[in-house]
């Protein structure tokens, strides 16, 4: 069987990110619509990442921050987006590659998205991924929004995951040739 020349499996994620990218767009323009709340997880260690060196020893290879209450000056381009956090009560600006993001969860509608290198060490089950996503939520404080929350499941390939009674979770593997 020959081998996927084309990379199906990069395109994918590429596309999913921009999807991430789209709907930090809207945020920026219009501000959050309705009980939508946004999770992020991202690589610390990326090339292009820029947080605090207090944040970093915090978290030296992942952390995910939470937009929702109190965030600042969202900007996005085509390669990353900037935004202001407060954390114990310093604010903080941050600087994220979309190529650094790995995860991207909206709890208001149960919609998340993973991302992770391609190959043999990624490869999970997509229910236990998608596992990992109720637990970003549970640890959701009130008076933390901005905080960071959670780290999101360890990597993996790109996961979809829709809202709705049957919630139905499409992995990445699904659009390679096998």
């Amino acid at each position: 069987m020959a081998g996927d020349r084309i990379r199906y499996d990069l395109l994918t994620q590429n596309a999913l990110k921009g999807v991430v990218r789209t709907v930090l767009e809207q945020v920026a323009n219009t501000g959050l619509p309705g009980e939508h709340h946004l999770y992020i997880a991202f690589d610390t260690t990326a090339p292009g990442v820029t947080i605090s060196p207090r944040l970093k020893e915090q978290y030296p290879e992942e952390m995910t921050i939470v937009l929702q209450y109190q965030f600042w000056d969202l900007e996005i381009s085509s390669d990353r987006f900037e935004v202001k956090l407060s954390f114990s009560d310093i604010p903080e600006r941050l600087v994220v590659p979309v190529s650094a993001i790995k995860a991207f969860y909206d709890p208001s509608v149960q919609f998340g998205l993973l991302f992770g290198a391609p190959g043999p060490a990624n490869d999970q089950n997509p229910e236990e991924i998608a596992a990992h996503m109720p637990a970003i939520e549970a640890q959701n404080s009130d008076d933390a929004a901005a905080e960071p929350a959670a780290r999101a499941g360890s990597g993996a390939k790109a996961v979809a995951t829709t809202a709705g009674p049957a919630a139905k979770v499409v992995h990445i593997e699904a659009f390679r040739k096998k």
